[in-house]
Formats: structure tokens, C-alpha cells, sequence
């Protein structure tokens, strides 16, 4: 299939503009002078798109070590977080917003610079079937951000943010309880729901995290060892009692009350052989 002689003179223009500016780019490169190379990494920065990020990027990198302690470096090391941050490498503009705001603490992008930081670890937070431990990371860089920064124009994002990323932590906290529990290791269930509720008791899942507590209590308690049992469907009963105090309507109220019925007879016949 021919390309039309309107689209071949237009690939040709973008071809001709690419190669101009890929031209222009490798003599800023070899400029040996750190103005030229500001000058044009701040100009790189301001067009906004992914490829004049990257260009930006190289040549402020090229730069820093040499305008270290000028005026200029404040604004460039600043710049330079962000490029990386456009560039969607989130881990590496989260080190270098946190590095700015150590550095330059009194500057007037410090209060932008901490909450990117924290912004930047959300951002690298992954989805929640992986490892969240750098989703208690970014937690913890917005805590300290609306500690020391509670009213600003980031306040309502942040808070939301970490309602997001703890959202991503009850997810899977209860995804490793839910999975104790589908391989038959019901003492480990019991833990990690037991940890769950501690953890969050406001969640929406108590509910069906205390049944099924109580669920693998009992089983737990029913393949003991004789010596074990009686403790254990003891702590069924009380699991139960807490269960049904607090959601007597629920819809495990039935199962629940056969685990209940279950752990009762047990221990009424125990008692019988005991004395």
C-alpha cells in the first residue's frame, strides 16, 4: 500500500525536525559552557513533553556537579526531581525531591519538594497482590508531611492518598489471612486475623474476618491433640460470644451458631468422661 504524497512530505518534515533537534542537542552536549546547558535544560523543561524531560534531565545532570553552590543549582536540582518524576521513574524522583528539601530546607519549593517525595513513593506503591512494604513507606513520608505541613493546597490529596494506600494494606493483609486459611493452616489463619483486626478495626471485612476466625478456630480445636482441645474450643466459644455480641444479625449467624452448638457438646461430653 503507497503512502500519500501529502503523508510522505509530512514524515519527511518530522524526519528533517528530529534530526535538526537530535543535531542541536549533541552541540549543547559538548558546550563546555554550564550557562548554555542551563539555559537549555530550563527551556527543555518548560515544553513539557516526555522527550524534552529526558534532554532536560541529561543536561542538568551534566551541570549539577559544576553549579554546586550557585543560586542556580536550587532551581535545578528541583528541576531535575521532576524530570525523573515525568519520566515516570518514581523511585528515583522520590530520592531526589527528598534529597532537595534536606538540602534546601528554607527554599521556597521545600514544601513542594516533601510532599513530592511522598507523592513519588505512592506513585511506585504497587498493586496490591504484590509487596506493600514501600506502600507503608510513602504512608509514612505523607504522615510526616501533613504533620509538619497540615494546612496546604496538598492537604486534601495527601489525606486522600493515604486512604488509598492503606486501603491497598487491609487489602492484602486480609489476602495472606484468606490464604492461611485455603491451605489448611488454621492456627496461622487465626493469627493473622487476629493481627487483621488489630491492625484495622474499621475495616470492611471485620465482619467476615471474625467468622472466620471463628471458623478456623474450630477446626484448629477439632484436630488437636487430646491435651490441647479443651483450651482451644474454649477460645472458639469466646470468638463466638465476641461474634455475636457485635453482629448479631449478620449473615454467618447460622454457621456460626452450629460452631458454637458443636464446641458445647464437645466440651459437655468432656466433661462426662472427666469425672
Amino acid at each position: 500500500m503507497s503512502i500519500p504524497m501529502g503523508n510522505k512530505l509530512l514524515i519527511t518534515l518530522l524526519s528533517l525536525t528530529l534530526l535538526i533537534g537530535c543535531s542541536d542537542f549533541r552541540k549543547l552536549q559538548k558546550s563546555t559552557d554550564w550557562r548554555v546547558k542551563y539555559d537549555a535544560a530550563i527551556k527543555y523543561y518548560e515544553r513539557g513533553d516526555r522527550g524534552d524531560h529526558i534532554k532536560a534531565s541529561m543536561l542538568f545532570e551534566e551541570i549539577l556537579p559544576i553549579i554546586r553552590g550557585m543560586p542556580e543549582a536550587e532551581t535545578a536540582n528541583f528541576y531535575f526531581a521532576y524530570t525523573h518524576f515525568h519520566q515516570n521513574l518514581f523511585v528515583e524522583s522520590a530520592f531526589y525531591f527528598k534529597s532537595f528539601y534536606e538540602t534546601y530546607s528554607r527554599s521556597e519549593f521545600a514544601l513542594e519538594s516533601m510532599y513530592m517525595h511522598a507523592y513519588s513513593l505512592f506513585r511506585d506503591s504497587p498493586v496490591e497482590e504484590l509487596d506493600q512494604s514501600s506502600s507503608a513507606e510513602a504512608i509514612s513520608a505523607m504522615q510526616q508531611f501533613l504533620n509538619l505541613y497540615p494546612e496546604t493546597q496538598y492537604s486534601g490529596e495527601a489525606n486522600a492518598t493515604i486512604n488509598e494506600l492503606q486501603r491497598k494494606l487491609e487489602s492484602k493483609a486480609y489476602r495472606n489471612a484468606l490464604l492461611y486459611k485455603k491451605l489448611s493452616k488454621h492456627n496461622s489463619a487465626v493469627v493473622a486475623l487476629e493481627n487483621f483486626s488489630k491492625d484495622f478495626p474499621d475495616s470492611k471485612f471485620s465482619e467476615e474476618s471474625i467468622y472466620l476466625k471463628l471458623e478456623s478456630q474450630h477446626i484448629y480445636a477439632k484436630r488437636s491433640i487430646s491435651i490441647k482441645q479443651k483450651e482451644r474450643y474454649d477460645k472458639t466459644i469466646e470468638i463466638y460470644i465476641y461474634f455475636f455480641e457485635n453482629y448479631p444479625d449478620s449473615k454467618f449467624a447460622k454457621d456460626a451458631a452450629r460452631i458454637n452448638d458443636d464446641c458445647r457438646k464437645w466440651l459437655n461430653s468432656y466433661q462426662v468422661i472427666k469425672y
